[in-house]
């Protein structure tokens, strides 16, 4: 045995992170490139203050006053109201997940999802001892609802991810897809992780609205992408309370500091002004999705605050002369393709010189189907 004596099926293995580069341009990781505003800043310091003279003490173990400004928020989206029991929150939006497979999935049991998708879901399974099933989407990242309800009834999973908007693609899926496979999924939970929801186009409903039909459905948010709170770690989740109150079976003691919840209720209070950016960005990703199509390149329809663009005969040659240039994307999706996060107006502008310049001194090998 070697030491540490790491599990089996670990050894070896790289830790999961995107490239960490000290660059003028970083569009790799979908942040959002507003930094909060003065005021939200202050305000979040004054949050902070005030909790600071209680840290002699445990936090709230159920973060009730969190649940309850969460509930509120995502009743936005939700027609029928989400009511706090319903809610419930973690150090972002992967430790919901985790604990997610912590409760629900572990030996003997199944998770699945449908690829490209988020490279961590089959991690959360690994270390969970769960067992991992991967479909496929199709060749617009789009799903085969017969095939996935076939894969679905075939392995019975117990958790069934299902991220939308999709990461790396940037795919929303149809309310009747998440319907299909909840009914497929019998008492098996299906996750649709909206983590980039608030990005999602005109038009394209969030799964929250479907939450009073299925009593399986979970659905999962972030305030890293959207509120620009990447380095607060508040993720969260809507769900039946039956759910909500099987996840404290496995949540570790005071899980949420007393900080962290200053931090989001303060947030919370800005929420306008903070996701005053969203449009923008949407507006930036658009133009950025017709650019790279102008140039001549196939790119994912997206609902995300990024974009996936290929394809290339050495994706990776792409990537480095982009970061010799001072501009980091993104190595990820399936072969011959990257994946740009929106960023400021600026930024793009540097992105799309950066790539011209990559793209005519390379030799593109685009597949079929490029447009």
């Amino acid at each position: 045995m070697t030491f540490p004596p790491l599990r089996e099926e670990l050894q070896g293995l790289e830790p999961y992170g995107a490239p960490q580069l000290d660059v003028p341009v970083q569009l790799n990781v979908n942040e959002n490139p507003h930094a909060p505003s003065a005021t939200v800043v202050a305000e979040i310091a004054r949050a902070v203050a005030e909790a600071a003279t209680t840290l002699n003490r445990y936090p709230d173990r159920e973060f009730t006053d969190l649940r309850v400004a969460l509930a509120t928020y995502l009743s936005r989206d939700a027609p029928q109201g989400i009511a706090p029991e319903q809610v419930w929150a973690a150090n972002g939006s992967n430790e919901v997940m985790l604990q997610l497979l912590q409760a629900f999935g572990g030996p003997g049991r199944v998770a699945l999802s449908f690829a490209p998708t988020y490279s961590m879901y089959p991690e959360y399974a690994r270390d969970t001892s769960t067992a991992w099933v991967q479909g496929r989407r199709e060749t617009d990242f789009s799903l085969d609802l017969d095939a996935a309800r076939t894969l679905v009834l075939e392995h019975r999973p117990s958790v069934v991810l299902l991220p939308s908007p999709n990461n790396p693609t940037g795919t929303a899926l149809p309310p009747e897809a998440v319907s299909v496979l909840c009914e497929a999924a019998g008492d098996g939970l299906v996750v649709v992780d909206e983590a980039y929801g608030e990005f999602r186009r005109t038009g394209t409903p969030s799964a929250l609205e479907l939450l009073p039909r299925y009593r399986n459905l979970v659905v999962t948010r972030t305030m890293s992408k959207a509120f620009a709170l990447a380095g607060a770690r508040l993720g969260y989740l809507a769900a039946a309370p039956e759910i909500t109150d099987a996840i404290r079976v496995v949540r570790l003691p005071y899980h949420l500091s007393a900080i962290t919840q200053a931090v989001a209720l303060a947030a919370l209070r800005h929420a306008p002004e903070l996701l005053g950016k969203v449009d923008e960005l949407r507006a930036e990703r658009d133009r950025t999705v017709d650019w790279l199509r102008g140039q001549g390149l196939r790119v994912a329809d997206s609902d995300a605050n990024f974009a996936l663009f290929g394809t290339f005969a050495d994706r990776h040659a792409v990537w480095q002369g982009m970061v010799d240039r001072g501009v980091l994307i993104r190595e990820v999706g399936p072969e011959g393709w990257l994946r740009v996060s929106i960023g400021t107006a600026d930024e793009m502008a540097q992105f799309q010189n950066a790539l011209s310049e990559v793209m005519s001194t390379q030799v593109m090998g685009t597949e079929e189907g490029a447009r």
